[in-house]
């Protein structure tokens, strides 16, 4: 049979073919336009067209390929309105279906907490890049080449250039914010840092930090500490208990550790706060000379401090939750609880 009277009949039948579901319309598809249907081996009969009717012969068979897909995206449109319900079935009394409310996530909640407290202090809200360089994350922050932060088990460093790396700390923006701007400075530096530690339910190779920084003449410790009461008991009540301990960071001397007593067992010892009655919060300290100078800064006119927490620790401590994992594994069931909480 020559190949236009092929085509002929096979029109006639996809003419007929008829069908308003979805079956009908994949068996049709699956019989002229599939991997082996009659689209595709009518196609193959090009081969024995001689070449003066080759143009010709195409031209036939596009046409009919056209044909064949104009016919199925017809049968897939009527298996669609087929499935749709007419105005005469449809129970108009019947309640309409629930529109989930969206919520932020717990973290983001407690971050713009902690920024709002310490606003009303007068800190400004600074920012900086994830992917830092060694200079601003490690030299700057007066870190010797061997401080166990440095360690490769430590950090994640970027492989086809070991000076990069993945921030360990927001103190890289302040070190941004030093190098451009003179003292008064009082910021403060939300933002993720990464570290190379096993995830499990008190780690993770990624969270969240609120760091803040004051540089101006005259800061004390006193300042510091009278900031950061301030910010606990906005945070989590006049009643809690507050206590300092010494402690040591390389860029800031002295160096104090925050404490509260545990809002989980209320001081009675628990897992959480490993049955001491007391949970660190944050680190915080004045600003070390070395550190000052390496901004060109003065520290003969000028001091200040610096302070830095986790604001997963935070927001443990605040809504009780107890396995870090539940910030990044978008489980619904755990973020619904956040719902309407301001």
């Amino acid at each position: 049979m020559e190949l236009s009277a092929q085509i002929e009949q096979h029109k006639k039948e996809i003419e007929a073919f008829t069908g308003e579901n979805s079956e009908a319309a994949e068996a049709f598809r699956i019989k002229y336009l599939g991997t082996k249907g009659i689209v595709k081996n009518i196609m193959q009969e090009m081969k024995n067209v001689p070449n003066d009717k080759k143009k010709e012969a195409g031209q036939l068979l596009n046409s009919f390929k056209q044909f064949a897909e104009a016919k199925y995206e017809t049968l897939k449109q009527l298996s669609v309105v087929s499935h749709q319900p007419s105005a005469k079935n449809i129970d108009y009394t019947l309640p309409g279906d629930d529109i989930t409310i969206g919520t932020r996530h717990p973290l983001s909640i407690v971050r713009s907490q902690i920024i709002s407290i310490f606003s009303r202090l007068g800190f400004i809200l600074a920012e900086g890049p994830e992917i830092e360089d060694d200079w601003h994350n490690f030299t700057s922050m007066n870190m010797p080449e061997n401080h166990p932060a440095r360690d490769m088990q430590d950090t994640f460093y970027v492989q086809k250039n070991p000076d990069w790396l993945l921030r360990t700390h927001t103190s890289s923006v302040q070190a941004r914010v030093m190098e451009k701007q003179k003292p008064p400075i009082r910021i403060i530096c939300p933002g993720r840092v990464y570290r190379n530690e096993t995830i499990s339910a008190r780690a993770h190779c990624f969270f969240h930090q609120v760091e803040g920084l004051y540089v101006a003449e005259n800061v004390s410790f006193a300042d510091l500490k009278q900031t950061l009461y301030f910010f606990v008991r906005e945070m989590f009540g006049k009643d809690v208990k507050i206590r300092f301990r010494p402690s040591y960071f390389p860029f800031t001397e002295p160096s104090a550790e925050m404490d509260i007593d545990c809002l989980i067992c209320h001081g009675k010892g628990c897992n959480v706060c490993k049955h001491t009655g007391w949970v660190e919060i944050l680190g915080s300290g004045m600003v070390h000379p070395n550190t000052l100078k390496n901004f060109d800064i003065d520290p003969e006119i000028y001091t200040g401090f610096a302070f830095g927490m986790g604001i997963e620790r935070i927001c443990q401590l605040k809504y009780r939750v107890n396995d870090l994992r539940l910030y990044s594994q978008d489980d619904v069931r755990f973020l619904k609880q956040f719902a309407g909480v301001v």
